[in-house]
């Protein structure tokens, strides 16, 4: 929204400049965004009088100008046709940047004249788009005089609305908060009704439910043409293209009271009746209409639209735009103003259909104060009559307006109770009634809110509008009481889990990446997602529809976009919530990686198995975590289905309690994803990790390495293919756990000498005395234990 300061004047008694209304503007709550100061890009260039005019002598069109100017007289060289003595225009000095040719001038002959300087056109300044020479400007303007200033230019403020504000849209609500805030005196905003001459013979009727309330006149004998240079002036300075003053007013009317206006020449319209109506569609197919903007759109039956004809041919989408086969123009004579309220969730989605952003639409889509329908007629016809002349009809309405808002009690101590604000009870009383709200006093008061604050429902509002007027910066500094540090730290078990997995993960060369906690209900549906409850009734891209069962997708697809800017080798993780219903019991903390090995180029080079990689990250970061590892049961083959089934498997401590699944992605989901494999990851589900026990005190065990050196003995096991290494080497570290400190697999083999059904599995296992260096009768006793411990577990030592 933009407005210039002598537009605010006409609403606003007040001497402050343009600085001290942005910075009243900022404090009441009104973010601005930019100033633009003409004054500061054109103080270089100054009024100046030509006073002789001769030909130059080297060059047909060129003439030597002897001119006063702020820095005494110069001859200047001009190539403009119109340069002449007694001229009055705008001087550039050497050194002056001109915006409009994008050059700094300098001192340099032209065709063997110096030139001191330069005489300028308006569209050097960018006052103009085009201009056909120099400026010519009054003669009783001074040498001397800042060119904004002769050329009448000013600062235009340009702000930010917030959506529950559609009052700042026009510069008079604008006005109003200022005078609220102190800024000066709020001028009187009402309008004199002007009195039909003879009963309108137009009717309205109105659908009641798109458009509830429409009403118009009907002004004849107009004479439509170029508005006046003050109107163009002030449209040109915020933006606005002028048109012509008919359509110039009603653009005037939407900026300067937030009301939206239309004018229809009514030599254009069909028959006597203009009607609201939704949409047809007929065995063609919908209806069309070619707006104001020269587009053809289609009126679904989802689209208010404006008919004539008894309903019959479309003349204007309701609340957005109008229709170009009744605009009007310069044979306009008699014209119909609008002037409607249209319901603002249908003026939206009419906006988003049809692609149009209109300033109608800006408007209706954020609500409309509904008070100002007839007031918008009335303003409409004092301008139109003053500008255009004409003889109005009586005013018609149709439909009724919603209803007004209506008041609720209210306390005054409540604004010190909720803010902390120290405001007597006649300051509040004042504020509000400066902002428009209706009070009637008692114990408690009853405010009303007026019809242009329809965001205003209950007494916290009124402390908000309170504090924001009474100023932020008037809010005592209390601090807040110092709380002693709980003994257990801040951090929750999962909150603590989640920081250890960040910094293991990144430790591990892993990046981290952020993702969207939606995805594609197709790609859900991979990942045993994509339910009807999950789906998003508003997405932010029709891409993003779904609520994510799992991380992996995303960071897939991440992974695939970096193959295609050429880095295919990644390492990613995520950490964050995954949806599986629509009850908050339903979502879960994850943590999820992916690596994507890529093997250098060349003929001799293979990509390396990384399962077994992605598996020790895996054990290394729930390790990190707390969970009991050694208590963790290898599942293959129950992994979920977008696992590869022969390349996965599933932690847990049970059948279901499932703590992390790992392995390489399934090749069909990868061709869903359009991500080249393979693809390895794992998931880890954080709730699913028991939570330690606390302990009566924190201080670890001491630490006491054996004095002595441990040993190694090498063990070959059949095993049943069926059955995981791990359990097996579970078993044989708990045959003796004083003596055994570890054991791993190190070799597997199937081939000649091994049966058919079993593989060989050979494991090292690390014996660590500590009291005394065992004998060869104490390492016999334990390789018994360790056979026995590892048949139960269904090997058998391979002969």
């Amino acid at each position: 929204m933009k407005f210039t300061l002598s537009w605010l004047k006409d609403h606003l008694d007040t001497e402050a400049s343009a600085t001290d209304v942005v910075a009243a503007m900022t404090m009441a709550g009104l973010e601005v965004e930019h100033v633009t100061d003409p004054a500061t890009k054109l103080a270089a260039f100054t009024v100046a009088k030509i006073v002789e005019a001769v030909q130059h002598p080297n060059a047909d069109r060129l003439r030597v100008c002897q001119v006063d100017t702020v820095d005494g007289r110069k001859e200047i060289v001009c190539g403009a046709p119109n340069a002449r003595a007694g001229l009055t225009t705008i001087y550039a000095p050497i050194g002056a940047y001109v915006p409009g040719l994008g050059v700094t001038l300098v001192e340099k002959p032209v065709r063997g004249v110096v030139s001191n300087g330069m005489l300028c056109s308006a569209s050097e300044l960018e006052a103009a788009s085009e201009s056909d020479g120099i400026m010519e400007l009054p003669d009783d303007l001074t040498v001397g005089t800042p060119a904004a200033t002769a050329l009448g230019l000013e600062a235009v403020i340009d702000f930010e609305v917030t959506p529950n504000r559609p009052d700042w849209l026009g510069v008079a609500g604008i006005a109003r908060d200022l005078a609220a805030a102190g800024v000066g005196t709020l001028k009187d905003l009402s309008i004199t009704p002007v009195p039909g001459t003879f009963p309108c013979p137009i009717t309205i009727k109105v659908d009641g439910e798109a458009c509830p309330v429409y009403a118009g006149r009907l002004i004849k004998g107009v004479k439509n043409g170029p508005s006046p240079k003050w109107l163009q002036d002030r449209l040109l300075a915020i933006g606005l293209r002028p048109i012509s003053a008919l359509v110039d007013i009603t653009n005037l009317v939407s900026y300067d009271r937030a009301r939206p206006l239309h004018v229809y020449d009514v030599a254009k319209l069909s028959g006597s009746e203009i009607s609201t109506r939704f949409g047809r569609h007929g065995l063609n197919g919908d209806e069309h209409l070619i707006a104001l903007d020269g587009k053809t759109y289609e009126l679904t039956p989802e689209i208010c639209v404006i008919a004539d004809a008894t309903g019959e041919r479309p003349i204007g989408l309701g609340g957005v735009m109008g229709g170009e086969s009744t605009g009007c123009g310069d044979e306009t004579t008699d014209v119909f103003v609008e002037s409607a309220w249209f319901e603002p969730i249908r003026v939206a989605q009419t906006g988003r259909t049809t692609g149009i952003n209109s300033d109608a639409q800006y408007r209706f889509a954020r609500t409309v104060d509904t008070g100002s329908v007839v007031p918008g007629v009335e303003l409409a016809t004092r301008l139109i009559l003053e500008l255009c002349g004409g003889e109005p009809s009586h005013i018609v309405v149709a439909g009724e307006a919603p209803a007004a808002p209506v008041g609720f009690a209210f306390e005054p101590d409540y604004v010190e109770q909720l803010s902390g604000l120290a405001v007597t009870p006649e300051q509040t009383r004042q504020i509000l009634s400066a902002l428009g709200f209706d009070i009637v006093l008692g114990s408690p008061w009853t405010v009303t809110p007026p019809t242009f604050r329809r965001d205003v429902e209950g007494k916290a509002d009124l402390v908000e509008e309170v504090a924001r007027i009474a100023g932020y910066g008037a809010l005592p500094s209390t601090p807040l009481p110092e709380v002693p540090r709980a003994v257990g730290g801040i951090l929750t078990p999962k909150q603590a889990r989640s920081r250890a997995a960040r910094r293991a993960l990144a430790a591990a060369g892993y990046a981290e990446a952020l993702t969207w906690s939606f995805t594609n209900q197709k790609t859900a549906a991979l990942f045993g997602g994509g339910a009807a409850e999950l789906v998003l009734a508003n997405p932010i891209a029709s891409e993003l529809d779904c609520m994510r069962p799992s991380l992996l997708p995303n960071l897939i697809e991440a992974a695939g976009r970096n193959a295609r800017q050429g880095f295919p080798d990644v390492a990613l993780f995520e950490i964050g919530p995954t949806f599986h219903g629509d009850r908050p019991q339903d979502q879960r903390t994850v943590v999820a990686a992916i690596l994507v090995p890529r093997a250098p180029r060349g003929w001799d080079k293979a990509a390396q198995d990384d399962v077994f990689t992605i598996k020790a990250d895996l054990i290394a970061l729930l390790e990190e975590l707390g969970a009991p590892v050694d208590k963790l049961q290898t599942a293959q083959g129950s992994a979920s289905t977008w696992w590869h089934p022969g390349r996965s498997a599933r932690l847990q401590l049970g059948p279901k309690a499932v703590v992390a699944e790992f392995g390489e992605l399934h090749p069909s989901v990868l061709k869903a994803l359009d991500v080249a494999g393979p693809v390895y990851g794992f998931e880890i589900t954080l709730e699913a990790i028991p939570e330690p026990k606390k302990k009566a005190h924190k201080s670890r065990s001491a630490f006491s390495p054996s004095p002595l050196m441990p040993l190694t003995r090498d063990f070959a096991f059949l095993l049943d293919k069926a059955k995981p290494a791990g359990d097996l080497v579970r078993a044989v570290t708990g045959a003796d756990k004083a003596l055994i400190a570890d054991a791993r697999v190190f070799d597997i083999y199937e081939g000649p000498g091994v049966p058919d059904g079993f593989r060989s599995v050979a494991l090292e296992v690390l014996v660590q005395p500590r009291e005394a260096t065992l004998t060869d009768a104490d390492i016999e006793a334990l390789s018994g234990r360790i056979l026995a411990a590892a048949e139960k577990a269904g090997g058998k030592l391979r002969s």
